[in-house]
């Protein structure tokens, strides 16, 4: 386990000024666990103001451009390294503290200074991170960085963290209930680091992290607490466990169910716990949308992804029709994607990424069959989807066909929509690749700017969505002069029926086979 070089350095300065220097946190953990530290965290006794000065001129700086930040109310004071690597640009060092009552279940209503490592242990969340190890002594120097589990001397563990880690367990330092009512987003933090360390899969282990059985029945008990916590937070947390590694995710959101917290983040999901699906499906929507999240997560897919995947069939419980192997689910892409962007709005995650999810959500489900989708169906389907959507939604549509236990990701029938897109995607499919504008139709039909203009350029692009050998100025002109001579009235349902023309994707080929056979 390698301290690097900017570490040593920065225990050598507290040190000579003959103050202490611990390791502690989730860097002590993963350096135990044999894991690169995202970030490096240090404790000690000296106070804010006293990091401040010592560093002043740390790593090349001056007092014009001091190489030291301290924007809070809590003791940590970073430091600028000027190392290259980003996990050690800046380095926090932490007074050593004691937490007062938590009135907000957010932030101690007032910060004390401790005067010792073993005192700030034990306002931590879990025992995995009350670790601490002593870097800030000269035999430590000697060891050219390198932490060995011979220097036993130097590790502060009195919460049996490292016990815990060997046997891989999730446990809250002291009282749970206590720990949880200081800082409710515990609740959710307890789950995520198992979901990044790996929890025990269904069936068998995976890595075999667990929650203690203590702290899994202090979760059930004060789960309601998430309510006080800001969305924000509980984004940030969920974003963290869902971007895990292999099975992380989907072992993390059963947790989140099993310990009665999901409902109080994505209650929606929980709506779909034990409703059976049909004979095309051998297992529930909840446990469906999990195993979609699985292969999506597996796959190394993005957030994007890896979310629409969860929340593809999220509608599904809302528009059943029937029970048992003829049980129907119309229009559950639609409900479902309204229900994801209300969803993740409610979360509070930026407008691009709930806009992405919740358009793979709303048409992860389409149809298509070699020799009975036409190129102008795929034309439309671009017009309709997005090209830059594309991939993601093909990805998607791997994730739910893994996800209802099917063997083959991506059949003949999906291979084939892709040639058909390869062969038709520089084909205009927006109004913006007319060979016409706005203001074309203006002069050419002499009318002036209004909701004509956009009627007709409608109108033109549903010809060429048709037919793109007809995307040629002569052509347009003709249908424009022809169309402006129509009365509004006449002219706007043209543009409402070239809007809602129905294609192969979801027009009277799919509805057909749905009604017979409902297949995906």
């Amino acid at each position: 386990m390698k301290v690097p070089e900017e570490i040593k350095k920065i225990a050598k300065v507290l040190q000579s000024n003959g103050f202490s220097a611990y390791l502690v946190g989730g860097c002590m953990r993963d350096l135990l666990l044999g894991r690169e530290p995202k970030d490096w965290d240090i404790a000690t006794n000296a106070k804010p103001e006293e990091i401040q000065k010592i560093f002043s001129t740390f790593a090349g700086a001056t007092a014009d451009k001091p190489a030291t930040i301290y924007e809070n109310q809590f003791g940590t004071v970073g430091v600028k390294t000027g190392s290259d690597n980003p996990a050690l640009k800046i380095v926090e060092i932490t007074t050593f503290r004691l937490e007062g009552k938590y009135t907000d279940m957010r932030h101690p209503d007032e910060v004390k200074f401790a005067k010792t490592i073993e005192e700030d242990l034990s306002r931590r969340d879990f025992t995995i991170n009350a670790i601490a190890f002593n870097i800030g002594t000269s035999d430590v120097q000697k060891i050219d960085g390198n932490i060995r589990t011979s220097d036993v001397q130097n590790i502060i563990d009195p919460y049996g963290g490292q016990k815990d880690l060997e046997n891989k367990i999730i446990r809250t330092v002291g009282d749970s209930s206590q720990r949880f009512n200081e800082d409710a987003l515990r609740l959710l933090r307890a789950v995520r680091f198992g979901a990044e360390l790996g929890f025990s899969a269904q069936g068998g282990p995976a890595s075999g992290w667990k929650i203690e059985s203590g702290t899994a029945a202090s979760i059930k008990k004060e789960a309601g607490l998430l309510e006080m916590i800001a969305k924000e937070r509980i984004r940030d947390e969920f974003e963290k466990m869902i971007m895990s590694f292999g099975s992380g995710p989907s072992e993390g959101i059963r947790q989140l169910e099993e310990l009665g917290l999901l409902k109080y983040i994505m209650p929606e999901l929980v709506e779909g716990v034990g409703v059976g699906q049909n004979k095309h499906h051998i297992y529930t929507v909840f446990e469906h949308n999990v195993r979609a999240l699985d292969y999506a997560a597996k796959q190394n897919y993005s957030f994007e992804v890896r979310m629409a995947s969860l929340l593809h069939d999220v509608g599904k419980p809302r528009v059943k029709n029937g029970d048992g192997p003829d049980s129907t689910f119309y229009a559950h892409e639609i409900v479902g994607g309204k229900m994801a962007l209300a969803i993740l709005d409610r979360l509070r995650f930026s407008k691009e990424a709930v806009l992405k999810i919740s358009h793979l959500v709303r048409y992860h489900l389409f149809y298509y069959n070699v020799g009975e989708v036409t190129e102008a169906g795929v034309r439309r389907f671009l017009s309709r989807v997005g090209p830059e959507n594309v991939d993601d939604l093909i990805k998607v549509r791997e994730a739910d066909r893994i996800g209802s236990g099917v063997p083959k990701a991506v059949p003949y029938k999906l291979r084939h929509l892709l040639f058909m897109i390869e062969k038709v995607k520089r084909d205009p499919i927006s109004p913006k690749m007319l060979a016409v504008k706005g203001e074309d139709v203006m002069r050419i039909a002499g009318i002036q700017p209004g909701p004509k203009v956009g009627w007709i350029l409608g109108i033109l692009l549903e010809e060429v969505l048709d037919d793109p050998k007809k995307n040629i100025i002569e052509n347009l002109e003709i249908i424009i002069k022809n169309l402006a001579k129509l009365p509004d009235e006449e002219l706007k349902n043209l543009s409402k029926k070239a809007r809602e023309k129905k294609d192969e994707f979801e027009g009277g080929i799919e509805e057909e086979i749905k009604k017979k056979y409902y297949v995906k």
